[in-house]
């Protein structure tokens, strides 16, 4: 149900620790488990507005966790499968500025990592989503040297970015999401985007009935056990779109494993710098993965 595209491993990967920000909604931040998650970099809060009748844009909210599972060094290509199997997902970004009329951001760079569907991510060995999840060794292409789902776009005229993938699985505690980062100034170099700064760390969401419907199928339906709702998910802040929820269109409207297309506008201003990400205090949790060798 994905595409075929394999690679070998990266030369150049280096694991960031599990301390990046915490979204805040409403200027309250979660407690508990979550605090692992805060990040001692103060952020500023964007207002969102509307973007269809009055021409201006949604800035996405600026201070959202960056995860343990991030690697630096991923490869710029569409197809970021590497075999895996799921439901396929075309996702659609589009990077505006939102400080200057939603102009778009040509150049910005996209870099997206997820899940699998069983809930592990390449070049993690120790993690553990919770429940019941078969082995990553039943799964070929779970080594520790592939990169799977994980990769860069670069934003065309229009500041549009495409990626072929699939619909992530789940791991406890966190709902079906997408990390994400928007990079600018850089320029690709040997298949990977070199240089610039991030403008954005965020992640991207799935309307809890898609992410149901999709769990149901093979081979996601192998990992038993309970998912986080987003009402209940560490990160998600409920804001919709300006919190980083998809819209999602069905390739077909009864057979949900036929795929989805995703949509989201992300609007950034390109002269900050998201400099919050991967550093701050607390503990990571416990059982917290170990970056592969």
């Amino acid at each position: 149900m994905t595409g075929n595209h394999r690679n070998t491993s990266i030369t150049r990967r280096r694991a960031l620790a599990v301390t990046g920000g915490t979204v805040v909604a409403g200027g309250l931040a979660a407690v508990g488990y979550r605090s692992a998650f805060a990040d001692t970099t103060t952020t500023t809060t964007a207002t969102a507005t509307s973007s269809t009748s009055t021409g201006t844009c949604m800035q996405l909210m600026s201070s959202v966790t960056e995860g343990p599972y991030y690697l630096d060094g991923a490869l710029v290509r569409k197809d970021i499968t590497e075999g895996k199997s799921g439901v396929p997902l075309t996702l659609r970004l589009t990077v505006v500025d939102a400080t200057d009329g939603c102009t778009p951001v040509p150049g910005a760079a996209v870099e997206i990592w997820h899940c699998d569907a069983w809930g592990y991510y390449s070049g993690y060995t120790t993690a553990n989503p919770g429940g019941s999840a078969p082995a990553e060794s039943e799964d070929d292409s779970t080594a520790d040297d592939h990169t799977y789902l994980r990769g860069y776009q670069i934003a065309n005229a229009n500041g549009v970015v495409k990626f072929e993938t699939i619909i992530p699985g789940w791991y406890t505690p966190r709902t079906c999401h997408i990390h994400l980062k928007v990079h600018t100034g850089g320029e690709k170099e040997d298949g990977t985007y070199e240089g610039g700064k991030v403008n954005f760390t965020g992640q991207l969401f799935f309307p809890d009935e898609v992410a149901g419907s999709v769990f149901a199928l093979e081979p996601y339906s192998k990992h038993s056990g309970s998912y986080t709702k987003l009402d209940d998910d560490m990160v998600y802040d409920g804001s919709g779109a300006a919190g980083g929820l998809l819209t999602l269109e069905p390739a077909h409207k009864k057979d949900a494993s036929r795929g989805y297309k995703g949509f989201l506008t992300l609007g950034i201003d390109p002269d900050a710098e998201n400099t919050g990400a991967g550093s701050g205090g607390g503990t990571p949790p416990s059982g917290a993965p170990a970056p592969s060798p």
